[in-house]
């Protein structure tokens, strides 16, 4: 295929892309036309509403106290997923607690519960909200880490270990650059779970962010607000997926293919 073929291709799928787009906003346009504004808000005023959470300063207080508690709480569930991942390694018995009791626990507690637990033991507060965050996000984690050290070149990691004795230097060197890959692929699933379980632990255990923001859009049959909050979290989320991910995933792949 020519690239002149390719570059026809690419235009023709982002043109049928974003044609749906545009059929999907004025079908909205249309549709709110004809409801109340408690019900369908137009386009525009759900476009204002959402520039606003984004300059207002009492509404973009929300936005970013949101985006710090997903930021922290992914940075905290992938230390700790490391963490736990290197231990399972040093003997069979740590394993299966890891695998067969702690994994397990993990993924059998509903968000609901865990928001629960939080609201009762912290109060409603950040720490309450990340800490939810966190046990949502650990297992995906740990079972990233404990494939990527599964999978590990043991030919290369032992003549590492035949020319130092500094089993910090081997890590450092050899075992962390070899287990990017999967803590890449951590970050990109931790982050993306993390924005969808955000506004559920808001809502139970927090008097700030975009949850909050929400719950009480809903409260005074605030739509407008309502749809456009969830507008922020989309531009939000891409942004830090363009920003900080993907530079991340393409750094990794430049190191990888130099000789």
């Amino acid at each position: 295929m020519t690239a002149r073929a390719r570059r026809s291709g690419w235009l023709g799928q982002h043109a049928a892309a974003e044609g749906l787009v545009m059929l999907a906003v004025l079908g909205w346009w249309w549709m709110s036309n004809s409801l109340s504004a408690m019900v369908l808000p137009s386009p525009v005023s759900v476009l204002k509403r959402t520039f606003d959470l984004f300059v207002d300063p009492e509404l973009s207080r929300h936005a970013l106290v949101t985006f710090l508690r997903v930021a922290g709480s992914v940075f905290i569930s992938l230390v700790v997923g490391l963490a736990l991942a290197l231990l399972a390694r040093r003997a069979q018995w740590i394993d299966a607690i890891v695998r067969d009791r702690i994994l397990v626990a993990l993924n059998a507690l509903p968000s609901v519960g865990w928001a629960i637990l939080a609201l009762i033991w912290f109060k409603a507060s950040t720490l309450s909200v990340m800490f939810v965050q966190v046990m949502i996000l650990l297992p995906f984690a740990v079972t990233n880490f404990m494939e990527g050290l599964r999978n590990l070149d043991a030919e290369v990691v032992e003549m590492a270990h035949s020319f130092t004795r500094r089993r910090r230097a081997v890590f450092a060197k050899i075992t962390l650059p070899m287990m990017l890959p999967y803590g890449v692929a951590a970050l990109r699933t931790s982050y993306g779970i993390c924005w969808k379980i955000a506004l559920v632990a808001e809502l139970f255990g927090a008097q700030s962010g975009l949850g909050q923001l929400m719950l009480r859009a809903q409260a005074a049959a605030d739509a407008t607000t309502v749809l456009a909050t969830c507008f922020a979290i989309v531009v939000l989320f891409a942004a830090g997926q363009k920003l900080v991910i993907d530079p991340i995933a393409r750094a990794m792949r430049a190191d990888l293919h130099q000789p």
